[in-house]
């Protein structure tokens, strides 16, 4: 039979456990709390690097691939060629039509060349029936006084005003040519410019195909790893498809998604712990480098509105660019997209 002394020891346990839980309850809160005023966390965090897509500039079949599935490619280095014989049969046919464009250009100086000389002649020949109008005018005035002093007979003097006339006739003729070759140069003049403006098309047209010559081949345009492949030889591919992408590994970066109402405690140049979740062994450290100017939702396809009548109050969050220390190092280890946890103290 049990003493009273145990009987009541036994009815204090209960209590006594209820205690301890209390206590620990309160030491926990009191510790998450110390924490909580010490530090700003997020679990939504992620590894960043810089993508350079692989995309032809041209479309056509692929004659050789010159990259595999997560090799390491140099800046420069020649990725894909693209069969470019139907290119080069194309600039064949410009060159060949600028030819002949350029002997339309000599012509059309050619021409005008010929209408200087025939105004020229023209105005040659104006100047010297203008000399014989003005005799034969004299003349012609000279044998009407005379006619009327009875010195000549009437014929003399009708031929001296009738040779006046033709050549009057003359002259005015040949005015009449002169006027029209002087005009003519302005013709041939316009057609000169025209001819030369379409030959400055076609040469820019040559140019433009000899630059497209060049996109059959494509290269790197930065170092980096090839993260996805997707061209073979003897494929056909679109201008602007993407063919591979390749992930720099020269420079990484954590994009933290911290709450709206975390961040009136951060700031930039505060140091932080990053805990990588492949490698929670590793504690890397790094510092907030800047803010973005709007939350996450704003960036999505479809972001929410607030006047829609369907408002519902959910807490935002926004991104913040933290810098990784040592980065050179942990190339090996670093991957983009990797997640992390990423601890900023705040005090």
């Amino acid at each position: 039979m049990a003493t009273p002394q145990k009987k009541s020891f036994k009815n204090y346990i209960p209590r006594i456990i209820l205690l301890l839980i209390v206590i620990a309850s309160a030491i926990y809160a009191y510790n998450k709390y110390k924490y909580n005023q010490m530090y700003e966390t997020t679990e939504n965090a992620q590894i960043e690097t810089y993508t350079v897509p692989v995309v032809p500039r041209v479309g056509g079949y692929v004659t050789a691939v010159n990259m595999k599935d997560f090799e390491e490619v140099k800046k420069g280095q020649l990725l894909v060629d693209i069969d470019d014989s139907e290119q080069k049969l194309a600039l064949v046919e410009m060159e060949a039509m600028y030819q002949q464009m350029l002997t339309d250009v000599e012509n059309a100086k050619a021409s005008i060349r010929n209408a200087d000389l025939t105004i020229n002649a023209a105005e040659a020949n104006l100047k010297t029936t203008a000399l014989r109008k003005e005799k034969a005018l004299k003349d012609a005035e000279r044998d009407a006084k005379l006619f009327s002093d009875n010195a000549i007979t009437k014929r003399q003097a009708d031929d001296s005003k009738s040779n006046l006339d033709v050549l009057n006739a003359q002259y005015d003729s040949q005015k009449q040519d002169w006027t029209a070759s002087k005009s003519r140069i302005e013709v041939l003049t316009s057609n000169l410019h025209k001819a030369e403006a379409a030959l400055a098309v076609q040469r820019a047209k040559i140019d433009q195909q000899k630059l497209r010559l060049t996109y059959s081949k494509i290269y790197a345009t930065e170092g980096g790893k090839i993260g996805r492949k997707s061209v073979e030889p003897g494929q056909f591919i679109q201008l602007g498809q993407t063919l591979a992408t390749i992930v720099q590994d020269s420079l990484y970066w954590v994009v933290a998604n911290f709450k709206e109402t975390q961040i009136r405690r951060l700031a930039v140049g505060q140091e932080v712990k990053i805990v990588l979740d492949a490698y929670p062994e590793l504690e890397l450290k790094g510092k907030i480098a800047d803010f973005s100017d709007a939350t996450g939702a704003k960036y999505a396809l479809l972001p929410p509105d607030n006047a829609s009548g369907n408002f519902v109050k959910v807490t935002q969050k926004i991104p913040v660019k933290i810098t990784i220390e040592g980065v050179e190092k942990l190339r090996d280890k670093l991957r983009a997209g990797m997640s992390l946890e990423a601890e900023v103290k705040v005090k």
